[in-house]
């Protein structure tokens, strides 16, 4: 196994003992978890493209639903629809828990609340949030992937993560001033990379990505998130 896939694979057990793991501990792990990522090029590279066009406050007020009605402190909490959003909420999650601008503590008795305890509210959030969490990550590295995930398929990774980063690629370009028919073009453009992509056809999904790096030549909408995918798409 490469030092990348060893760094891969030192994230992903971590958040495994963020799953299974005590409450105890969990803040350490979510630093630890965080410092993983910082070490990794192409983690840095996935977390960094998911990121980059994600409204987190808006996605807060959307998934950390308040109180029902006044006087009750128990929120809800959900996750959104889309892998990549799914990733950069929990990100930006980890983030505010590791600089302390939110507090565990409460933060698990206001939207997972199991009979006061800390830990069997922790024990909720571990499944509800962390575990899809990683098992995404783990979708768009299955080379790295331990637990129960065997044979080595580097093509599946790479398409796997060409797939996980398409959504908030085209929510950037659907962002950009664009003409009628640029707009139309790049509606097309997304719904056949994301066919081939999900078909796993290597043929055709590097066909329909050369077609996508002209596109966006011409449109002048290169960036670090599309950058990431052209990688991984060299090395399809």
């Amino acid at each position: 196994m490469d030092s990348e896939n060893e760094r891969i694979g030192t994230f992903l057990r971590i958040c495994t003992q963020l799953v299974d793991g005590k409450f105890l501990v969990a803040e350490n792990k979510v630093s630890e978890a965080l410092a993983a990522i910082a070490a990794s090029r192409r983690l840095t590279e996935l977390f960094t493209a998911v990121a980059q066009d994600f409204d987190y406050p808006t996605a807060k007020k959307a998934y950390l639903r308040a109180p029902a009605r006044d006087g009750w402190n128990r929120g809800r909490a959900y996750l959104p629809v889309e892998r990549s959003e799914i990733l950069a909420f929990v990100f930006c999650l980890f983030v505010e828990i590791d600089a302390g601008s939110i507090s565990l503590n409460d933060f698990l008795l206001k939207y997972f609340y199991v009979d006061g305890s800390y830990t069997a509210s922790y024990m909720v959030f571990a499944e509800r949030v962390v575990k899809p969490f990683r098992d995404i990550v783990c979708d768009c590295f299955p080379e790295a992937a331990k637990g129960g995930r065997t044979g080595a398929d580097p093509q599946g990774e790479r398409i796997a993560g060409i797939a996980a980063l398409l959504p908030a690629e085209k929510a950037r370009v659907e962002k950009m001033n664009l003409r009628e028919e640029e707009r139309a073009a790049a509606e097309l453009i997304f719904s056949g990379l994301m066919s081939a992509a999900e078909k796993k056809d290597v043929g055709l999904l590097s066909g329909q990505l050369a077609g996508y790096r002209y596109f966006l030549h011409y449109i002048g909408g290169e960036s670090e998130s599309s950058a990431a995918v052209f990688r991984l798409a060299g090395e399809l």
